[in-house]
Parts: structure tokens; sequence; C-alpha cells
């Protein structure tokens, strides 16, 4: 039996966000999209970093500046260069990262470009699909 891929598990339809999105804009797009975070990607389509829920929630340790709510783009919150995966990438070896890591999701690359996502979520639809086999 071949080994489960990445391909056949991860999200095609990825919000994504730029670097010089407004940081406060960013956190209406996650909760708008019902995702935790999304990649940000250059001009040229190229995975920059990501924003996460994690990083979002630094907005409020910031505190007030004048009263006035911290300002900032996705590229002063975001996690640069993140970790990736390739589509063809073994699904066991990304489970494996996230028993690793704090993060929930990863950019799923093809070349240099952004093809799909993968989250924790995936992999427990890829355990159900092992264990219906």
């Amino acid at each position: 039996m071949p080994q489960p891929s990445v391909r056949q598990f991860m999200d095609t339809d990825v919000p994504t966000l730029s670097a010089s999105t407004d940081i406060h804009a960013a956190v209406v797009f996650l909760l708008d999209h019902h995702v935790t975070g999304a990649p940000v990607l250059d001009e040229a389509g190229v995975v920059v970093g990501i924003l996460t829920e994690k990083d979002c929630l630094r907005l409020l340790t910031l505190g007030t500046e004048n009263g006035q709510p911290v300002r900032g783009s996705v590229g002063d919150f975001m996690t640069a260069n993140p970790v990736t995966v390739s589509p063809d990438m073994n699904v066991y070896y990304v489970a494996g990262l996230f028993l690793h890591h704090a993060f929930r999701r990863l950019p799923v690359v093809q070349g240099k470009k952004l093809v799909g996502a993968i989250t924790r979520f995936d992999v427990l639809r890829a355990i159900r699909a092992l264990d219906q086999a």
C-alpha cells in the first residue's frame, strides 16, 4: 500500500495575506475566513511568512499607544520563513512535525509557489482514511 501524501489531504483553497496588510485588517480577515492562520506571499506568490492567531495575540500584549491600539503591518507580526512541506511529502512525516512544533498549519509549496496548506485537522482526516482502508 502506498504511503499517504500531503497532496491527498491538503486544502488547495487557501486564503493568503500580504506583508503590507494592516495587522488589524488581517485579524478581521482570519475571523472572516474562519482560519487560525494564513500564509503571507510576496508579489511573486512566494511564501515569505505565516500569520497565525498566536502572532496576532501579541497585539493585546503590547497594550496601547496614547490610548489607541498598537498599529502595524502583517510583516511586523508574522513568522518569517515558515516551515513548509511538499505536496508529495509523506503525511506521517507531517504528523511528526506537528508533534514536535507548536504550529497548527503548514504551507504546502511546489518549487517556491504555494499550492495549498495542511493542518492538524487534515492529518486527523488521514487517520480516519487509513482506518477505513
